[in-house]
């Protein structure tokens, strides 16, 4: 699908044209897929080139995915941390065995086909200005590939491609990668291979290349293990203490960091491999691994599994952050900018957080813009380009 209603790109002189919507969505993932099904629902007209009005989705990769198609080829979907549907779409049951990075882009795919979202890809979004110093101005969105003005922007661009590193003193000489560039064990055989992080990530890690080779797992703090099941109860209280941070504007903080680790598949699987056996975090890299005080441990490589960050940047220009660091939401709405709403972001960082986002960014936005006007009468007051 190349992102346009009708299937067909843009002309050249369309491009070069500032392009003018109710909304723009930035990111085709779980969030971006979400809230463009629910500005369909709600009436918007999916961008149809040389029109005025409706909503665009614009996304970075040049293929549906999102994150889930940059994954490791080694996460099966029996081992995938928990997956939601999105609104109106079953995910078919796959083979437990199923590499996730085809199932799931296979997935969003069929459903920007059956919705027939407008994902125009692949465009970069570089920037977003506000036209003018008034709460009612339109909104640049400058790409790669062109200018859109918008009246409300929907970011969901997720934290895949912000993969946090924390800096150490020293210098390994070795092999090392965060888990964003994890491919699988297979180069790790025979190896000891030191695993940094105390998240559902590391602990994929951990259970395929321990079965390889030998494992060494270090940690900030202590492991947060939850045991039972995740109730719905737990589950809003997982996301309170999330939503709490975000309305503060501070740094946000995953909700998969603050649900503990739970019985997973991975987590079994490490387990009966004896690779869950945790050591504090090291002082300070060595050429040939890492060192407790005057104690070096000698390894081949080391994963980072450390987490990533929010892609915000592209929204700087728009002086959003608070002065704790972060962007203060509330709901899913920029506190400084009404225009603008953040899912996928902070409490809604989850597959079934980033579906019920999506609804209430839309539902916000339909209360500021208005309800759309329906599609025949909008194309007809539309004059051609």
């Amino acid at each position: 699908m190349d992102g346009t209603a009708d299937g067909r790109a843009g002309t050249a002189a369309d491009a070069a044209a500032v392009r003018r919507v109710d909304v723009v969505v930035v990111g085709a993932g779980q969030a971006g897929l979400s809230a463009a099904y629910h500005l369909r629902r709600r009436g918007f007209a999916p961008y149809r080139a040389g029109a005025d009005g409706g909503f665009v989705v614009l996304d970075a990769d040049p293929a549906p995915g999102g994150a889930w198609a940059h994954r490791a080829p080694s996460l099966r979907m029996a081992t995938v941390h928990g997956f939601h549907d999105l609104p109106d779409l079953e995910l078919p049951a796959p083979d437990p065995d199923a590499p996730a990075r085809e199932v799931v882009p296979g997935y969003f795919a069929a459903y920007e086909a059956k919705h027939a979202l407008p994902v125009v890809r692949p465009v970069r979004v570089l920037a977003v200005r506000s036209a003018a110093e008034r709460p009612d101005a339109r909104l640049l969105v400058e790409t790669d590939s062109g200018t859109w003005s918008a009246r409300a922007l929907i970011n969901a661009t997720g934290t895949w491609t912000r993969p946090f590193l924390p800096h150490y003193p020293g210098r390994f000489a070795g092999r090392q990668l965060h888990y964003a560039e994890y491919r699988g064990p297979e180069e790790f055989a025979g190896k000891r291979v030191l695993v940094v992080g105390g998240g559902a990530s590391a602990i994929q890690v951990l259970s395929e290349v321990a079965a390889v080779g030998e494992t060494v797992w270090v940690t900030r703090t202590e492991p947060v293990y939850h045991e039972g099941p995740f109730t719905p109860e737990y589950g809003r209280a997982v996301v309170a203490k999330v939503e709490e941070r975000v309305r503060q504007g501070l740094p946000v903080r995953s909700v998969v960091s603050v649900t503990g680790l739970g019985p997973s598949v991975a987590y079994r699987r490490a387990e009966e491999l004896g690779a869950l056996h945790r050591r504090p975090m090291f002082d300070r890299l060595t050429e040939h691994g890492v060192a407790w005080g005057e104690v070096e441990l000698p390894v081949d490589a080391i994963v980072w599994a450390t987490g990533f960050r929010p892609e915000v940047g592209h929204l700087a220009p728009l002086g959003l952050r608070s002065p704790g660091g972060g962007i203060a939401l509330t709901g899913t709405r920029a506190s400084a900018d009404p225009r603008v709403h953040l899912v996928g972001y902070g409490p809604s960082a989850s597959t079934i957080g980033a579906n019920r986002a999506g609804r209430a960014a839309v539902g916000d936005l339909v209360g500021l813009l208005g309800e759309p006007a329906p599609e025949p009468a909008r194309a007809a007051a539309v004059p051609a380009r």
